[in-house]
């Protein structure tokens, strides 16, 4: 079976109706990106078999806001919703950014909520029917984003021209050239079906496919570590650093710079600081003709003058480290 990448719905509007391409599969993940309304009462994610109304649904994700806050789970099965679980728990405060992941598992649903496991919901509907996802209710998104089921390759040498990574870099996979990123596999490549979606393992390091140009946009998620201090990201070329994005907690505010020749430059200080200890985010960085633009939660934080001289898709490697966790990394 080939595995392909499904390409995001960015800043839809609500309600949400969108084809999940090639259905779903054991190993395949949803993730979900926004934030709940201030004074929100309820609002849905829904996978369903069909898009009409009226179609079944095999997962609705409803979390309520009456008194401390829970969230229903159920099935709606020939127009007759089954028996509810619920959970008295309130994962996702009003007013606040959010990511939702739901991982698709032979016998459930696995369902984790800013990057922790929060329940697990057996199939009442055999959920290679689901065709749909849905979101309704007082909430925005950023981004829906999919991951396909992993290949896996095991340890080998190096492919001739696999960019070798600097010393202490240990990747999970080892890709072929033309074989795209670690989660996709275009057909014809051939790797075995690896059953469960990606870890991402901080400190994180990935090849951007193609390198940089004007219009390419990398996509970050994620959750801030409760008692973080710092985080970086970090688009770089050769034996350099273009971009050195790098979120102090420590000092509440946000470091951009540049490394060339082993030197780094001036720093730039200014503007806010949009990252919060304990939550999720979403990072896009755009890179533009002249400069980049940093997008924080779909607000845009901060914009960074090209220093790097030579070709932007010289510009190949992004780094992710510090006081966080990784949800999904699209380069």
């Amino acid at each position: 079976m080939a595995f392909y990448q499904q390409q995001p719905f960015y800043n839809p509007r609500i309600p949400f109706s969108g084809p999940i391409q090639g259905g779903l599969q054991d190993g395949k993940s949803i993730i979900i990106s926004g934030r709940v309304l201030p004074g929100a009462n309820r609002f849905n994610v829904n996978l369903q078999a069909g898009s009409y109304s009226g179609a079944d649904i095999a997962l609705h994700f409803n979390p309520r806001y009456e008194g401390s806050g829970f969230v229903v789970k159920n099935t709606l099965q020939n127009s007759n919703w089954g028996s509810e679980e619920r959970k008295y728990e309130s994962p996702f405060p009003q007013g606040q950014t959010f990511t939702l992941q739901i991982l698709v598992a032979q016998d459930a649903y696995k369902i984790s909520t800013n990057g922790r496991h929060f329940a697990d919901y057996k199939h009442r509907i055999p959920f290679t029917r689901v065709d749909t996802i849905t979101v309704d209710g007082m909430v925005e998104l950023n981004s829906v984003a999919f991951q396909s089921p992993a290949p896996y390759l095991p340890p080998q040498p190096a492919f001739p021209g696999y960019i070798q990574p600097q010393a202490g870099f240990q990747p999970q996979y080892a890709v072929p050239p033309g074989c795209g990123p670690q989660y996709a596999v275009p057909p014809g490549c051939g790797f075995p079906a690896y059953p469960s979606a990606p870890s991402y393992t901080v400190p994180y390091k990935t090849v951007i496919n193609g390198g940089l140009q004007p219009g390419k946009n990398i996509v970050i998620n994620g959750v801030i570590n409760p008692n973080a201090s710092r985080i970086h990201f970090n688009l770089c070329y050769g034996s350099g650093i273009a971009l050195h994005y790098n979120p102090r907690f420590d000092e509440n505010l946000v470091v951009r710079n540049t490394k060339q020749m082993e030197s780094w430059g001036s720093e730039e200080r200014s503007g806010g600081m949009p990252f919060h200890k304990g939550q999720p985010f979403q990072v896009t960085i755009s890179c533009n003709p002249h400069q980049y633009n940093v997008f924080v939660n779909g607000k845009q934080a901060h914009t960074y003058k090209h220093r790097h001289g030579g070709k932007l898709r010289d510009i190949d490697i992004l780094e992710v480290g510090g006081d966080l966790q990784l949800t999904l990394v699209q380069a």
